[in-house]
């Protein structure tokens, strides 16, 4: 058995080395972000313009610096690969649209333009180190055969092809999920057929459930012969599909998407209809015919209340038929059409009392041109915020013989707080898309904030993932899986918990103390109940030799990174041995204060741009971005976390 400080110094060479590793890794990329000195850097990946691609290249671009757009390609693509391929190859019918002809159907749930669209991200989100260009060439042929027809070049608009591109994602992921849907339903009258008792059986799914509930149940039960439970043995679940375990996991939707109501009221008799909702991909603003003017003021020209004459309105065209009615019936002397008039005006008061929007069955109204007219206004709420909130400014001026373009100056903020006082949503700029020229032809130019993300965290990384699982059974009868779990959660210890010990202080006394602890508590085990900690029979002695064990490999792991964050610091070293250090040294290396280096001062990460331009990329503040307040065309606004950190 090797000695104690020749195993402290393997663990703390281990250590410092995965440390290094990780530090050479990873640095070349976090350098590139961060120094806006560095000479090696050179930009972002630029697109080339070889047929007036510039109302798709400053799109795309724009599109590459939206984290929730990325997040939800990187997931929408993820969930189609771990499907089954009969999943999106039945073709399920849309009920809103159900004359569209079965390729497109078969098309949308392919998901061709959302895999073609992650793909040009995730190129054009590369940290070259040189100049690179790229052609947005096959993204625009995943599209012609996305809609079986070429893409013109001549001088097209930015905005149509934004929102051909956003609503076919859209389409795309609706068309997705219903054929998700499709085939839960398929794998759960599947298993219910398996479950009748004509179907055959699977007799190694039954013996797996049998062992599992004998193996609970004998456990329950049992108990070791020195009168304390045995917490090592795991007990075998069968684990029932998603569907079975509760409600189904909520979708995230796509990040573009969001929806408002119009609500109508009569200003006569104050009836309001039912509210029409409407979605939406891209939200058109009108800029005002003004010298200058901001975007909130072109957003509440948007939500306002807008006033409408010559409306004829539901209700007040049953009160004006009943009213026609009940005067027929006082004229008319004959008793039988007295008693006609009488049924029809109970039949049309039951429908202004319950619902006006529908005629009364078997009543004949007056023609609608004898309706009175009346005055409505008109209300417009946003009721579901998107993730990303693409901005369109129509500067578009129409006459009877020539168009032409609106050069108002439009301000707009960095960060946007838009919605009720009970539903306010604060949203932050991260591209923009300007357009120089007249209306007939320009160039189109592209802003892009340089976003340094946190990586992706997966939670649960061996649980199931919800939605994130395949959507279908890939065998005809569906048994359950079998999953390992503690006999009791309550008292695992915890991995969060247990990582408090790597990095406390070793000391004399403090070992002394946990020997002892460990001695009393071992002592006294049959007498108490167990600890959270599992039993693994171990000495107090070789308890101790583990725990410093792992204080001085935590110890050195942070001794390395202190090395190489203060070289300098570090260089002036009278130890013998090198790089190797004795846990002691260590422990003082951990321990003694850290003298404050003063460090160049750099750029903000928040307040760097990119101003891209087909190929040619340069560097951008924020300011010059929101000073574009003439040519600016479209803007792209994310919705702000919650435990997002303020700048």
């Amino acid at each position: 058995m090797p000695e104690k400080p020749l195993t402290i110094a393997t663990y703390a060479a281990g250590a410092s080395l995965a440390a290094i590793t990780l530090v050479y890794v990873f640095a070349p990329t976090y350098l590139i972000d961060s120094d806006s000195n560095s000479a090696r850097k050179k930009g972002v990946v630029g697109l080339s313009n070889t047929a007036n691609d510039c109302f798709i290249n400053s799109v795309l671009q724009a599109l590459a610096g939206l984290t929730d757009l990325r997040i939800y390609l990187i997931r929408e693509v993820h969930r189609r690969n771990i499907d089954e391929a009969w999943v999106y190859a039945e073709t399920v019918e849309d009920p809103a649209r159900k004359n569209n002809p079965e390729w497109k159907n078969q098309s949308l749930q392919s998901g061709i333009v959302t895999k073609g669209l992650k793909s040009i991200l995730d190129a054009l989100n590369e940290r070259p180190i040189y100049r690179k260009t790229i052609s947005a060439a096959g993204f625009v042929r995943v599209l012609e055969t996305a809609f079986r027809q070429r893409i013109s070049r001549q001088q097209q608009d930015a905005q149509e092809f934004l929102q051909i591109v956003a609503e076919r994602l859209c389409d795309e992921y609706h068309a997705g999920r219903r054929a998700r849907q499709a085939a839960r339903s398929k794998g759960m009258a599947t298993r219910n057929l398996s479950s009748n008792p004509s179907s055959p059986v699977d007799g190694d799914a039954v013996g797996e459930r049998l062992a599992g509930l004998a193996l609970d149940g004998h456990l329950d039960s049992h108990e070791a012969d020195d009168g304390t439970r045995s917490e090592s043995v795991p007990t075998i679940w069968a684990q029932p599909p998603a569907e079975d375990r509760g409600a189904e996991e909520e979708e995230e939707g796509f990040p573009m998407e969001g929806a408002y109501e119009s609500q109508i009221e009569c200003q006569v008799c104050g009836f309001k209809p039912k509210p029409i909702h409407s979605t939406f991909c891209t939200l058109t603003l009108s800029v005002p015919q003004s010298r200058s003017s901001t975007l909130n003021a072109c957003l509440d020209g948007f939500f306002k209340t807008e006033y409408v004459d010559d409306y004829r309105c539901e209700r007040c065209r049953l009160v004006h038929a009943k009213k026609l009615f009940e005067a027929q019936a006082l004229q008319s002397t004959s008793s039988r059409v007295k008693e006609a008039m009488k049924l029809s005006i109970e039949k049309i008061q039951l429908q202004i009392d319950t619902d006006p929007e529908t005629p009364p069955p078997d009543v004949v109204l007056p023609e609608l041109r004898l309706a009175p007219t009346c005055r409505i206004a008109k209300h417009t709420r946003l009721t579901d915020f998107p993730k990303i909130l693409a901005v369109h400014l129509s500067r578009s001026i129409y006459d009877s013989h020539v168009s032409q373009k609106n050069l108002a100056k439009v301000s707009f903020p960095e960060r946007l707080t838009i919605g009720g006082l009970l539903s306010q949503k604060k949203y932050k700029l991260l591209g923009a898309v300007t357009h120089k020229g007249s209306h007939h032809s320009g160039h189109y130019e592209s802003f892009r904030r340089q976003n340094i993300n946190l990586p992706y965290s997966t939670a649960n990384a061996f649980q199931p993932s919800g939605v994130y699982t395949p959507s279908g059974n890939p065998t005809p009868v569906a048994t359950p899986s079998p999953s390992a779990t503690p006999l009791h959660k309550s008292t695992v210890p915890s991995p969060v918990a247990s990582t408090a010990d790597l990095v406390s202080r070793p000391s004399a006394d403090t070992s002394s103390n946990a020997s002892s602890r460990s001695t009393a508590t071992s002592g006294s085990a049959t007498d108490a109940r167990p600890t959270s900690r599992p039993s693994f029979a171990l000495s107090p002695k070789d308890r101790e030799t583990d725990t410093l064990s792992l204080k001085s490999v935590a110890a050195s792991a942070r001794s390395t990174m202190s090395r190489l964050s203060h070289p300098a610091k570090n260089s002036h070293t009278s130890n013998p041995l090198g790089n190797i250090k004795t846990s002691a040294s260590l422990t003082e290396s951990v321990s003694a204060p850290r003298p404050s280096v003063t460090r160049p001062r750099r750029r903000k990460a928040n307040d760097r741009w990119w101003r891209i331009s087909d190929d040619k990329v340069k560097e951008a503040k924020t300011s010059e971005v929101l000073g574009m307040e003439r040519e600016v065309y479209m803007l792209f606004y994310e919705l702000e976390r919650e435990d997002a950190a303020e700048s």
